[in-house]
């Protein structure tokens, strides 16, 4: 399991040199937000349904993440997830299951946590997939409670979200760069997020 001191510290890190972490095209240029949309732990579900009938018991948890998983909150219009399994570095556990049923694995970065991402377009999804001992699965859940029970800190993100989509869709940047916008304003809702779960 990851210690505490993992699940509060972010690594920043850039790729090891000559690596890239995209498997085929780079980072999605959807910046739009948008209001919340009460259908959105539907979708999640439906989702969830796919992944485990593909897997089986070797989707161990697959779990609503990010800010559409938050009630209220506005959100680009993509449901997140997370998904566990024993060991995200054997692929072959679990893309193909995965890319039969409309998945395309995107994003590999072994040198974080074993990280992978699949993405579908109907439903529109980013699938996480994290081994159980990643804190990346701890800090995500944080998050995503910290919101749903903080009004304040829910309005807080989503006037910094609008703000953040509206420069880089004025920009014509991607959603690398409109995470990265709003990256200030996410590390100090952690940290209240921490100081309050008696992690930091």
């Amino acid at each position: 399991m990851p210690s505490r001191e993992e699940i509060v510290t972010f690594d920043d890190s850039p790729p090891p040199p000559g690596q890239s972490p995209w498997v085929s095209t780079g980072p999605s240029t959807l910046v739009d937000v948008v209001d919340y949309d009460p259908a959105w732990p539907e979708t999640f579900a439906t989702i969830a349904a796919t992944i485990r009938s593909a897997l089986g018991w070797r989707a161990i948890v697959v779990e609503h993440v990010g800010s559409t998983a938050v009630p209220g909150l506005p959100a680009k219009p993509v449901i997140d997830i997370d998904l566990t399994v024993a060991d995200p570095a054997d692929e072959a556990a679990y893309v193909p299951a995965l890319e039969a049923v409309g998945f395309e694995l995107r994003v590999r970065e072994p040198w974080w946590y074993q990280h992978r991402v699949l993405r579908a377009d109907e439903p529109r999804c980013h699938v996480h997939v994290f081994g159980f001992d990643s804190p990346e699965l701890v800090k995500h859940r944080i998050f995503r409670d910290w919101l749903r029970g903080n009004p304040e800190e829910r309005e807080r993100y989503a006037q910094v979200k609008r703000e953040a989509s509206a420069a880089s869709t004025a920009a014509g940047e991607d959603a690398m760069a409109y995470n990265a916008r709003k990256e200030q304003v996410v590390r100090e809702i952690y940290d209240r997020a921490f100081r309050a779960t008696g992690l930091r």
